[in-house]
């Protein structure tokens, strides 16, 4: 795989409806989508519409991801279907579940933008735009010497107003025909056309570096446009859309009531032409409720006509005599049917229901009346129900209407129209009437006219805060009624309906409208985007695409919400949205806009190539000012244009601006009524000079350097951005580049007061700039000069000439004007920081520093990147070579880790902090937080790994970094104190933090993590390089998994196993610190980590063997597994395997079953290893060759295996029975004198292994009882004494194999001797098979069958089909009790069991005990089950006090394993249906143990969870037995 390839990753989840997030992608990015754990086991399939290679782009058709598995393996963790991203646009996907939808969104790609001649990148966020309205750049033969004042200001990209003819209101944005060129631009004797304009842009683009972009408006169309006369049906009219009826007689009675208020009909009554004062506002408040509502009578459009209903009824119901009632849903109501066509009184009721409803009680002519009496008075309810309604909406009508006015006429920031005339009535028109004016009763009669209605067409316009994804013209919408449309009185609404074939005349026009404009412009800017019809835009943006793939569009959302607004930006695919600075209310937000609108922070981490997708927030185009909104002199001061832009145009973004802002235009240039033009560039211009300007012009000069630098910045990486508040007014924004740790510093002080009648202070902070200042990128002041004061010219747009910017660029910081003095102080060793004194820091100022690091710094960052290109190729820019380096560096990291055992990772990687005390260390602490789990390097990974995503650079990890080398030392110092492989290791992190401890402080997080990064990843590749072909080949939830093994398998101090037979030659050995001899040291597993990790409470009996296989055998590890088997075998002692092993010489021999599962591991040795079976004839150093001798040292009575073996089992014939050494609350201070009695034996009838007493508890659910409180002290929770399952499914398994050995003279034994009637006979391991074969279902299995004769209680029975617990418990009710343990005699000894009956079994357990990452220990419908588990609560609960239910409920992990593969085992065994839901349920479980193990910062599984896979505090975090057992599951898949 390429290295330094990006890929994304997009995790699925069940049910995730994303198009409300973002996800922004690159082209050349790779995607996959993976499975979350909600889905992985499922047969999901992804689809997408993003085109196969080679195929167009089409919405419709989506086609099906192929799946990759990398591994071949079973599990999903690394299953992932693919993108090559090649093309811009919105792309959607949909996964699928047998064809059910189970979740979908959206991606995004960018377009790659070129520029110039040769075609070369410009990235989205080095854009600088300049917008112009078209209309001012007068003939086109002049257009390029207005235009070149964008590139003489250092603009890269143009934005274009409509190009197209404009309509009669002359606004931009309202165009009368969307395909011709507006014949303004035209002379007499010369007329342009579309051809003219694609060869000007294509020049700008080739000899200006200069793009551009324009609008496209598909809402609506100029009223005066020819084409929407011949096609009325294009907009919404009183045809197509009757519902605007009552709308439109209401607009036409308020155009009635100006043509009287003008005319002075009014003034009598307080309202004359001229509205001056609130009084006569409130008059029109007056009149239209008194004169004009009760004329036009709105209501009767939504009401029934009562008569003729009655009437209706009434003849109903003589019908027949009434006798045809249909039959109506008794739920259903009478309520009023809405007249389709919207006549006065042209509403109906369902006469069905009528009837249904009211029912007279007799033939009678009476009753017949009573009865419409009643339905008369119903109809009459809703009628008037109706008028209610309506008077809500006229009421909303005349609030809206006194608004209008009150801003129009009255407000001191509105218009001021003056009087009331035709031409300003008193609310702008919502409809068109193209007919002369005649009275509103004739121009009714119109309406009902379709030739004449179909002209009346609803104009467009804008409604506050209504919900952006509803039209508000479509039916249901009352916004026309309401009058809350603030309405352009210039342009008519388009109604597209939802498809081309809906209005096919208009999608066509639209269509080729949209093709004129992507063929000339590199991007479109989507006009009044929130109300254009997303469907429409859809379409309209995939015409453009299939003529320009990389399009750039540019939209304004005013949805008031970035959810809303990601709707847009993910369905269009939006390249930028358009952001600005002037929404800002002071600096200190300016620069709050700044840090949200791009980059990231600085000194952030280095993410990896290979990275989960995440959401982002919409690319911006952040703007000073945007082309509609007011001139921010009027609201700031023309002092505030320079800093304010400098502070946009050091976003990392893309930034603009528009025409004028740089001249200092005081007003602003009206979209609609501005009719002058634009000024020419002119280097020789002077102040004199009528519509030309130059760099002496406004701020222009300054802007052409910022806008220079913003490029810059751009294109050279400068990804990091910082900004800080120096004070009220003064802003400084950093930008870094993360690869060569160069920063460009730009201070602003903004005056958004103006600073001729506002106080500025002359004290300016002192500014710390970090490292060394290379030079002054910039300095300039807004300065006042001698020139004629601003008037308005009558032909050019002319901007305020006493005002211009005094600049000096690229000039050493003594030379500067600004700056007072600079001192230098030290920060650290190796921290420059420089401090700035200012002088003329003026309002309206702006000095812009380049910095670097300080040279030695520079130098160690370098050599740093060249050391670490051998993990990632990311860091060879910026890297130098390293000439003196020190020796270990000379070799390749990979090459010093190669020699690193197993064992020796254990150390490198892990050891919690008992295991590293135990070497007088411990874990790293960190202040104001908590210790690292891990003293290796996991500790630090684990950590980093949440912070470095969120760049998280606040947390107190960093903190400790940045305040000093502790830590740093820390990690070094801790591997040299080691010998051999582990102090090389040390001695290249120390050489390595050498360079670390020398670049600044703020920068030591990253490095510090990018060391640690790839060492660690290279140590991974090292411990999986030393395991198994399972391991190697595996999926990555197998590898981490495998990692258990190193976890949980090393050496401490001290070894914890005793010392192995002399005899063998291959035993790993080291010399003793302090005795300097000679001493073996085998790794041994830990149980559990932290609790179970050290000393004499780190290995037992049963966890070891339990674990052994998946940690041990299937990793390849054979030769640790062979010792631990060996290790064990020498101390035992009454035929039983210790479970406590405290080195053998403090060992317990309290336990039934660890033998057993040693048996097992020695079984799955000999199947597993290399020449397995050698292993019986090993020799064992003997430390009790009898139960009474003292604890012998190694090589005095040495036996091959296969004698211990014999031994153990020909004990439990015989019978054991013993008392526990030194009985006593010395060994347990809980225990009954009667629970240190240990039996066991072997039934001569069943051949079923038995043993133990109320008082003890000898298999894996130990729980002894501790509280004196709830008198539970000396009692066992779960004592299953008898013969419990899962040991009668082990001896089972081992004498199986003892049979199979022993015919093929293996093993030197053919079976036992037992005493019988007084003699010895001999029991061979085939008899004693078969005992238990023919005895085990017969007695452990529940029958569903209520008459089965082998049922003995059947009164104690509450589940059936299930196996039984135990067999013989003292408490016979324990049998009978649903526990997980019978799965373990399924996996291995699956012979014992029916594979009907075992299945249901497996079901029962399935849906009783299955938990999220455990299995339940007891059934939840037992009364003593309880799921939480708390070892501390010590009350009068019997059943809880400290910890009494650690069995009796919580959901522990190992069970389910063995769960899960007798599953596999036994659905193989009914059929292949069942077999492959039981693939997809395993895979499902297993999903849950993947996402733990990636986010536990023990990197493990747990001990047990409580109820629900709840956290328990009590659990060890990682526990041995529990990685085991879900990698033998991923074995079995």
């Amino acid at each position: 795989m390429d290295q330094s390839k990006q890929i994304r990753v997009f995790i699925l989840n069940d049910m995730e409806k994303l198009e409300k997030r973002l996800y922004r992608l690159e082209q050349g990015f790779e995607l996959q989508f993976r499975l979350g754990p909600t889905l992985q086991g499922k047969p999901i399939t992804v689809h997408t519409n993003y085109p196969a290679p080679g195929e167009p782009f089409n919405r419709r058709k989506f086609r099906t991801l192929q799946w990759h598995n990398p591994t071949g393996r079973e599990d999903d963790s690394d299953k992932f279907c693919v993108l090559d991203l090649k093309i811009a646009g919105s792309f959607q996907y949909y996964f699928c579940q047998e064809n059910e939808k189970r979740g979908e969104g959206y991606i995004v790609v960018d377009p790659v933008m070129r520029v110039g001649a040769d075609n070369h990148v410009l990235h989205l966020d080095c854009i600088t735009l300049q917008t112009f309205l078209s209309k001012c750049l007068g003939p086109f033969d002049e257009w390029e010497s207005r235009l070149r004042v964008a590139k003489e200001s250092g603009y890269n990209m143009i934005h274009f107003t409509p190009l197209q003819t404009l309509g009669l209101s002359r606004s931009c944005y309202s165009l009368a025909d969307q395909l011709g060129l507006n014949p303004d631009f035209s002379r007499p004797g010369k007329k342009y056309g579309w051809d003219d304009v694609a060869k000007l842009v294509e020049k700008m683009k080739n000899e200006w570096n200069v793009l551009s972009i324009t609008d496209v408006v598909y809402n609506h169309t100029a009223a005066n446009s020819k084409w929407i006369q011949q096609h009325p049906e294009c907009a919404y009219n009183l045809v197509n859309s009757p519902h605007l009826k009552a709308p439109w007689v209401l607009d036409r009675a308020l155009w009635h009531l100006t043509c009287d208020v003008a005319s002075g009909k009014y003034k009598e009554r307080g309202l004359p032409p001229l509205i001056e004062n609130e009084q006569q506002l409130n008059r029109i408040r007056e009149i239209m409720w008194e004169d004009v509502y009760p004329k036009i009578k709105l209501w009767e459009f939504y009401q029934v006509d009562v008569s003729k209903a009655v009437n209706q009824f009434r003849t109903l119901l003589a019908k027949d005599n009434g006798k045809t009632v249909a039959k109506a849903d008794p739920k259903q109501h009478l309520k009023i049917i809405q007249d389709p066509n919207f006549k006065r009184f042209g509403c109906t009721v369902d006469m069905n229901i009528a009837l249904a409803t009211f029912i007279p009680h007799s033939n009678g002519p009476a009753a017949i009346e009573e009865c419409c009496n009643w339905f008369r008075k119903r109809i009459e309810e809703l009628n008037a129900e109706k008028l209610r309604q309506l008077n809500y909406h006229e009421e909303q009508a005349i609030n809206c209407v006194m608004g209008n006015v009150s801003y129009e006429r009255l407000a001191g920031h509105g218009p001021k129209l003056g009087p009331i005339t035709k031409k300003h009535p008193i609310v702008t028109r919502y409809f068109t009437y193209p007919f002369e004016d005649i009275t509103l009763e004739e121009e009714e009669t119109l309406m009902h006219r379709p030739d004449k209605a179909c002209y009346f067409m609803a104009h467009n316009g804008w409604v506050m805060g209504d919900d952006p994804l509803r039209n508000f013209a479509e039916p249901g919408s009352n916004v026309y009624l309401r009058r809350e449309l603030i309405c352009w009185g210039d342009s008519v609404k388009l109604r597209y309906g939802s498809k081309p074939e809906d209005c096919p005349y208009l999608w066509e026009h639209m269509r080729k409208y949209t093709e004129i404009t992507a063929k000339i412009f590199h991007g479109v800017r989507l006009d009044n985007c929130h109300s254009t019809p997303i469907h429409v835009a859809e379409y309209m943006l995939d015409m453009a695409r299939k003529l320009r793939p990389d399009l750039y569009v540019v939209a304004e959302l005013f949805t008031g919400s970035e959810e809303l607004d990601n709707i847009f930006v993910t369905r269009l695919g939006i390249s930028s949205l358009i952001r600005e600075a002037m929404s800002a209310y002071n600096s200190h937000e300016e620069g709050r806009l700044v840090y949200r609108f791009g980059g990231e922070p600085v000194g952030s981490f280095v993410q990896p190539c290979l990275r989960p997708l995440v959401p982002a927030i919409a690319h911006a185009l952040f703007m000073d000012v945007t082309h509609d909104n007011e001139s921010p002199i009027l609201h700031r001061s023309a002092y505030d244009s320079l800093p304010s832009s400098a502070i946009v145009s050091m976003a990392c973004c893309a930034t603009g601006s528009t025409r004028g802002y740089d001249e200092l235009v005081p007003h602003q240039i009206s979209v609609v009524s501005e009719e002058r033009f634009y000024t020419k560039w002119n280097p020789k211009a002077t102040l004199s000079s009528p519509g030309e300007v130059n760099l002496q012009s406004g701020i222009i000069a300054g802007k052409q350097a910022i806008n220079r630098l913003h490029q810059e910045l751009g294109a050279k990486g400068f990804i990091q951005v910082y900004v800080d508040q120096v004070d009220e007014d003064i802003v400084a924004v950093t930008r870094h580049c993360p690869h060569t740790h160069q920063s460009v510093v730009a201070v602003s002080r903004t005056a958004f007061r103006d600073p001729k009648t506002a106080f500025y202070s002359k004290e300016v902070p002192q500014m710390c700039i970090p490292g060394k200042i290379e030079e002054v990128v910039l300095e300039a002041r807004t300065v006042e000069r001698k020139a004629t004061p601003y008037a308005k010219d009558r032909s050019y747009i002319n901007g305020m000439p006493e005002y211009t910017v005094e600049i000096r660029e690229h000039i050493q910081l003594k030379e500067s004007k600004i700056v007072k003095q600079v001192g230098i102080t030290t920060k650290g060793p190796n921290e420059y920081v420089q401090e700035i004194e200012f002088e003329n820091l003026t309002p309206g100022s702006v000095i812009i520093f380049r910095v670097s690091l300080d040279p030695k710094a520079q130098e160690a960052v370098g050599i740093l990147r060249s050391h670490l290109v051998q993990f990632t190729p990311h860091f060879t820019s910026g890297s130098l070579p390293d000439d003196n380096a020190f020796p270990i560096l000379k070799t390749p990291f990979s090459s010093i880790v190669s020699k690193l055992t197993l064992a020796d990772l254990n150390q490198v990687l892990y050891r919690c902090d008992a295991e590293e005390q135990e070497d007088g260390g411990g874990c790293y602490n960190i202040p104001n937080w908590t210790p690292l789990k891990y003293a290796g390097l996991q500790g630090l990974m684990s950590v980093m790994v949440d912070i470095r995503p969120k760049n998280d650079l606040g947390h107190p990890f960093c903190d400790n970094l940045r305040s000093g080398d502790w830590m740093i030392d820390y990690v070094s110092n801790r591997f040299i104190s080691h010998s051999g492989a582990c102090a090389e290791v040390g001695k290249w992190f120390q050489a390595m933090f050498a360079y670390l401890k020398q670049i600044p402080r703020y920068l030591i997080p990253c490095y510090f993590d990018a060391i640690l990064v790839g060492s660690y990843t290279t140590l991974l590749d090292q411990a999986w390089k030393q395991m198994s072909s399972f391991v190697q080949q595996g999926s990555t939830f197998v590898k981490h998994l495998a990692m258990g093994s190193v976890q949980l398998c090393g050496i401490g101090r001290f070894s914890s196993l005793p010392p192995l037979s002399p005899a063998l030659h291959d035993v790993p050995c080291r010399t003793n610190d302090v005795t300097k001899e000679k001493e073996q040291c085998c790794p041994s597993l830990a149980a559990g980590l932290p609790h179970f990790s050290s000393g004499i409470f780190r290995c037992w009996g049963r966890d070891t063997f339990i674990a052994l296989r998946g940690l041990l055998l299937l990793t390849g590890r054979y030769l640790e597994a062979r010792n631990i088997i060996l290790a064990f075998a020498s101390t035992l002692r009454h035929g039983l395997i210790p479970n406590l092993l405290g080195q053998g010489t403090h060992a317990r021999f309290n336990c039934r079953d660890a033998v057993w599962w040693w048996l097992q591991c020695i079984q799955d040795y000999c199947n597993t290893a290399p020449n397995g079976t050698d292993i019986l004839k090993c020799s064992v150093s003997r430390m009790y060759p009898t139960d009474d001798s003292p604890a012998l040292p190694a090589g005095q009575v040495e036996q091959p295996l296969y004698d211990v073996m014999q031994e153990s089992l020909q004990r439990h014939v015989q019978g054991i029975q013993f008392r526990e050494k030194n009985a006593g609350p010395q060994i347990d201070r809980n225990m009954k004198d009667e629970g240190f009695n240990v039996t066991a034996g072997v039934d001569p009838d069943t051949g079923f292994v038995f043993g133990g007493n109320r008082f003890n508890c000898g298999t894996w659910m130990d729980k002894m009882g501790d509280s004196e409180r709830a008198r539970n002290r000396g009692i066992p929770s779960t004592p299953r004494d008898g013969s419990a399952v899962e040991i009668v499914g082990l001896s089972k398994s081992a004498v199986r194999w003892l049979s199979e050995l022993s015919k093929k003279k293996i093993f030197p034994y053919r079976g036992i001797i037992m005493k019988r009637d007084g003699k010895d006979v001999m029991l061979t391991y085939e008899e004693w098979n078969r005992k238990i074969q023919d005895n085990f279902e017969r007695l452990f299995y529940v029958s569903e069958d209520l008459e089965d004769p082998n049922e003995k209680r059947p009164d104690l029975v509450h589940k059936r089909g299930i196996y039984k617990d135990s067999y013989g418990a003292s408490s016979p009710w324990c049998d009978y009790q649903l526990r997980p343990n019978f799965t373990v005699a399924m996996v291995v000894a699956p012979e014992l069991f029916t594979p009907q009956k075992a299945w249901k079994a497996l079901e029962v357990a399935e849906k009783k005990l299955l938990g999220s990452l455990g299995m339940k220990t007891l059934d939840p419908d037992d009364m003593v089950y309880c799921g939480t588990y708390d070892n501390a609560l010590d009350n009068d609960n019997y059943n809880l006090a400290k910890g009494f239910n650690y069995h009796q409920g919580p959901e522990w992990l190992w069970p389910i394993g063995y769960f899960l593969r007798a599953k596999l085992y036994f659905s193989r065994l009914i059929d292949a249906e069942t077999s492959l839901k039981t693939v997809f349920l395993v895979k499902n479980v297993l999903s849950r143990h993947y996402v733990h193990l990636e986010r536990s910062s023990w990197k493990g599984l747990p001990e047990l969870t409580n109820e629900n896979g709840q956290y328990c505090p009590f659990s060890c975090e990682t526990q041995a037995w529990s990685i085991s057992v879900v990698l033998e599951v991923l074995h079995d898949l």
